[in-house]
């Protein structure tokens, strides 16, 4: 493990010597394979260009990002400025290191785009973004090459599950009672928790504790960063609490006709404003209301407030639609 260590160390060291006029691009190529830059785009692909597809990349993104945080707590490796001052950190992450999840993402969400359109060009476009974007997490000093390499297996694994389950699933669930189909929802969403819950507590029984030089040399390389705080589980339960909101909120509006997304370039403009400002009103309003921290009652609430996102995405959105004149129903 020292060995790979030292020569990811000296790969990254060679990359951020190519020049700091890279930093720029780099982060460029980063932001389009993290949570914030998908979360843009995707509740403007399910509202306004193709909800079916949108649900499908909204799924892949958010069972990967589950994965990849049970992954991360399984391996517990360091991020490379947590362990050499040589590295330059261009960017702060509190998160485990190994597996990369901007690669993971990278892989699922730009993977399965490409193999909906089902053209040669998408699928180019599809790997060169998923090799930049791992490789700008190496030239950023937030992840060594086997991170990444690990975060693209994980991805193509799970587009692999994801494509091959997909339509097997989804007619198993349209025989279910809109109660069976919203408890499958909630039980996989607690099953993807457990896989996290699972080296968590291990790690809690054996005894591991944060080097305390992964901490001082963080705080050195990134003084304004964020600290290493690679044990939390806010983001598993914020990600499965969209899963489950997402998943229960689909099965509701389809029992009520469900939603298109046909209509003119301004109305779908306008259903995209008008659902982001539901979603910044229930993210930040109970996020003021709600206990915050690693508590299990604020893990708990994280849960409630990210399903209430989810729900308010896939139902609460297209109902204020049809109220506004913005949209029809499917059927």
């Amino acid at each position: 493990m020292e060995t790979l260590l030292n020569g990811g160390i000296n790969w990254i060291v060679v990359l951020q010597g190519l020049g700091t006029w890279l930093t720029l691009p780099m982060k460029a190529f980063s932001f389009l394979g993290s949570e914030d830059f998908f979360m843009l785009v995707l509740p403007a692909l399910y509202w306004s260009v193709d909800a079916a597809l949108g649900l499908r990349v909204g799924f892949i993104l958010l069972v990967g990002s589950s994965l990849n945080d049970a992954l991360k707590l399984a391996f517990h490796a360091p991020r490379p400025y947590w362990v050499s001052t040589k590295v330059h950190a261009f960017a702060s992450e509190p998160s485990f290191g190994l597996t990369s999840g901007h690669s993971n993402s990278a892989v699922g969400v730009w993977g399965m785009l490409a193999s909906q359109i089902r053209k040669r060009w998408a699928w180019i476009i599809a790997i060169l973004l998923m090799f930049l974007i791992g490789l700008s997490r190496m030239y950023l000093g937030v992840h060594f090459p086997t991170d990444v390499f690990a975060g693209w297996l994980a991805g193509a694994v799970i587009l692999w599950l994801v494509l091959r389950l997909w339509e097997p699933v989804a007619d198993w669930l349209k025989q279910r009672s809109l109660g069976g189909q919203v408890l499958a929802a909630f039980a996989f969403s607690l099953l993807l928790i457990s896989l996290s819950l699972i080296p968590y507590f291990w790690l809690q029984s054996s005894g591991w504790q944060l080097p305390a030089t992964w901490l001082q040399n963080a705080a050195q390389a990134f003084p304004d960063g964020e600290l290493p705080n690679p044990t939390s589980l806010a983001g598993v339960f914020s990600a499965t609490g969209t899963i489950f909101g997402l998943a229960g909120g689909l099965a509701w509006l389809n029992t009520r006709g469900g939603f298109h997304t046909r209509g003119n370039w301004w109305t779908r403009s306008l259903r995209y404003v008008v659902g982001v400002i539901g979603v910044l009103v229930i993210r930040y309003g109970l996020k003021a209301i709600f206990p915050q921290g690693e508590t299990w009652l604020a893990l708990f609430f994280q849960y409630v407030r990210y399903a209430a996102i989810g729900a308010w995405v896939s139902a609460g959105a297209p109902l204020l639609f049809f109220a506004l004149k913005l949209a029809q129903r499917h059927r």
